[in-house]
């Protein structure tokens, strides 16, 4: 059951009357505001004195779903979505907490996104604050609660309140105060200024936002300082959407003060970063600071004052906003991931080759057993460096990349496959060089790697000089000089290994990770297996997976089957829509009794499932690229069914599967022809 203090808990919390809440907001006083519990699971229960909705064991057990879904929505602009709501969990049931998760349903997608989730237990209410990115399509909020272990378990929902602007902005007029934190110090930490407030020990200003006593502000003051060094953090909410641009606010600092005035980023990881430093003595007037402010994944921005001397003095803040423009203080031009990254179908992009002549070649090549297709398609083309028009000993390949700006981390990934070379070493190396060209780093070179697998690498650096990245290649004798590949170079904002901490894309899998959504009626031998590196038996399936040449896929192994015998993989249950869905995926049908790939519609309550493409026979030794679109109002299923053939060496392979709204932009590659039965791309109507 509920704790019995949420009633006087929700009284001191007043985010906003019920009256004036905007759309897709809640306050739960005298009903649900348009949202509704979904049929299929258990309701959200309106307590009968008002002010929330709550599940727990009087009605529910372990495990089971109470689901809430909203009115149709519409955010053209930027909004911020904060969730007020509080999980209690009994003593010694941790093992298995309670679950709140949020999606949004976008009404021309088969899935729900995952926007933001959690178990954290608390014994008052908690609010999350959410980023929802501006976009002319239409939406649902569903908000789904799921019971954990212990008698006593519950969730309760106090407010839903969505509101034009972004999480991380906050003029600390409400006494939410915008989900913005303490990082707790039991000698000094950010107070609430302005309004009735007043403090004897120091001269606080009036705040910004109205000028008056009647606005307030946050400030931090060092009468509580008992020793030097003292620290005090305020932490923003986490953002949960890409952000980059200009983020101001106001600020005022006590002349001949002893303290340190810094902003800083911190990710999922915990990795900190300065961004600005008061660099001056500033005034008693509200100063203006504006900041580059990059957030590719989710971080927190943290002001924190560090207090040095006798002479602390009070720091006071105001009025922080964010602009997706660049500051006006900016200089050089701004960072384009689409700019600095490149697949190579239809040029070199904004990459460029020394002047001397051509050292890496753009090509196209039919995959076989000394050469694999491009990683981007399978058919389509890539860099090749050492070819036989640029071979000699002693020969040096440079691949110079597009500017960049100088004091930003940033992430580089790339694919590469290397034939042929007796030592690896620096065969393929990545360099920084600096402005002018006067300085040069290597930060990453290969040393031991599967031959003739598309393998990916990735690389995290920041320099203070605008700088580019340079792929070299590099031949040192005639004995020892192979072919070096290069595909899909992506330069990307931020640390690589904090975007590894971000959940998958909704609608994707690698299997990676596990699995995903996708189930099958039966598991033994015979059926799909997740595996990586080379299957079992020989002369047949990958060598590595299509993501990073060392991850997961499934295939089926022939070995373990009989001729004609086949293997479901079924997707979750996709909700229908009007229009198209593309399905895109990866498939390997390698080996000389390779047998049938065939992907298959199922609607529900349909018994017989309906063909959407189909490959049989052997196809090629590389990753190939499918691409399926298809229409379909009803919810439904896809099923991969894969069939043995005539021999062992029929092992078939799928990875990257992927579904997205509307139609495919581009038609499937057909260069491959299968040696039986094909089908182009269909369109089928339900």
């Amino acid at each position: 059951m509920l704790l019995g203090r949420i009633l006087l808990i929700v009284q001191v919390l007043k985010l906003a009357s019920a009256l004036d809440l905007p759309a897709g907001s809640c306050a739960f006083e005298e009903g649900t505001c348009g949202f509704e519990s979904v049929f299929e699971f258990l309701p959200w229960i309106l307590n009968e004195e008002g002010h929330y909705v709550y599940m727990d064991t009087s009605f529910a057990k372990q495990g089971e779903k109470a689901v809430l879904l909203s009115s149709d929505l519409q955010a053209e602009e930027w909004n911020c979505l904060r969730l007020v709501y509080q999980i209690t969990t009994p003593l010694g049931s941790m093992s298995d907490p309670s679950q709140l998760n949020l999606y949004v349903r976008f009404e021309d997608e088969s899935f729900d996104r995952l926007l933001w989730s959690t178990k954290e237990p608390s014994d008052s209410w908690l609010i999350a604050s959410l980023d929802l990115q501006n976009s002319s399509k239409k939406f649902k909020i569903l908000i789904e609660g799921v019971l954990g272990q212990g008698t006593t378990a519950s969730i309760a929902l106090f407010e839903i309140k969505m509101t034009a602007g972004y999480c991380i902005e906050c003029d600390f007029e409400e006494n939410h105060l915008c989900g913005f934190v303490n990082r707790w110090n039991p000698n000094v930490n950010w107070f609430v200024g302005g309004g009735t407030m007043k403090n004897t020990h120091s001269i606080l200003p009036q705040d910004h936002t109205y000028r008056s006593e009647q606005g307030h502000y946050m400030y931090v003051d060092s009468v509580y300082v008992k020793h030097f060094q003292e620290v005090a953090q305020l932490i923003s909410p986490m953002t949960t959407a890409p952000m980059s641009g200009c983020l101001s606010f106001y600020y005022q600092l006590q002349q001949g003060n002893d303290n340190v005035f810094s902003l800083y980023t911190r990710d999922m990881a915990g990795l900190y970063e300065e961004i600005w430093k008061v660099d001056g003595p500033g005034n008693a007037a509200w100063n203006l600071a504006e900041v580059e402010f990059h957030a590719p994944y989710p971080m927190e921005v943290i002001f924190e004052v560090a207090f040095n001397g006798p002479k602390g003095g009070y720091v006071a803040l105001d009025d922080i906003s964010f602009s997706p423009v660049h500051c006006q203080n900016q200089t050089g031009l701004p960072f384009s991931a689409v700019e600095s990254s490149c697949d190579f179908e239809k040029d070199l992009c904004n990459f460029y080759q020394d002047k001397e002549g051509p050292s890496w070649t753009r090509v196209r090549v039919k995959p076989n057993m000394y050469r694999a297709g491009d990683h981007t398609t399978g058919t389509g083309h890539y860099l090749l460096a050492n070819t036989k028009f640029t071979f000699q000993p002693g020969y040096i390949g440079r691949l110079y990349g597009p500017s960049l700006p100088g004091n930003m981390q940033y992430c580089v990934r790339f694919h590469y496959a290397i034939f042929g070379f007796l030592k690896m070493s620096d065969t393929l190396a990545v360099y920084i060089f600096e402005e002018n060209h006067v300085v040069q780093e290597k930060i990453w070179s290969v040393l031991e790697s599967p031959r003739g697998v598309w393998m990916q690498a990735e690389i995290s650096f920041k320099k203070p000089m605008p700088t580019k990245v340079v792929f070299m290649s590099l031949c040192k004798s005639f004995w020892d000089c192979g072919l070096v590949a290069l595909d899909d170079i992506t330069i990307q904002l931020g640390n690589c290994q904090s975007q590894e901490r971000l959940p998958p894309p909704p609608g994707e899998c690698t299997f990676d990770q596990d699995e995903c959504a996708f189930t099958q009626e039966k598991r033994n031998r015979s059926s799909w297996h997740r595996g990586r590196g080379e299957t079992p038996t020989s002369y047949t399936g990958p060598k590595g997976d299509h993501t990073t040449g060392v991850g997961y896929y499934m295939y089926i192994e022939a070995s373990h089957m009989v001729y004609g015998q086949k293997a479901h993989l079924m997707s979750q249950p996709l909700r229908g829509i009007t229009g198209n869905h593309c399905l895109t995926f990866f498939y390997h049908m390698y080996g000389a009794g390779t047998g049938l790939l065939s992907v298959f519609l199922k609607v529900e309550e349909e018994s017989k499932e309906s063909l959407l493409w189909r490959r049989q026979g052997e196809q090629s030794i590389s990753w190939l690229r499918a691409r399926v679109e298809y229409s379909c109002k009803r919810q439904h299923q896809i099923i991969f069914e894969a069939i043995r053939g005539a021999s062992i060496r029929s092992d078939i392979a799928i990875d990257d599967v992927k579904f997205q709204a509307g139609p495919c932009t581009e038609m499937e590659d057909t260069t491959q022809q299968s040696s039986g039965y094909s089908e182009d791309l269909n369109e089928i109507e339900y």
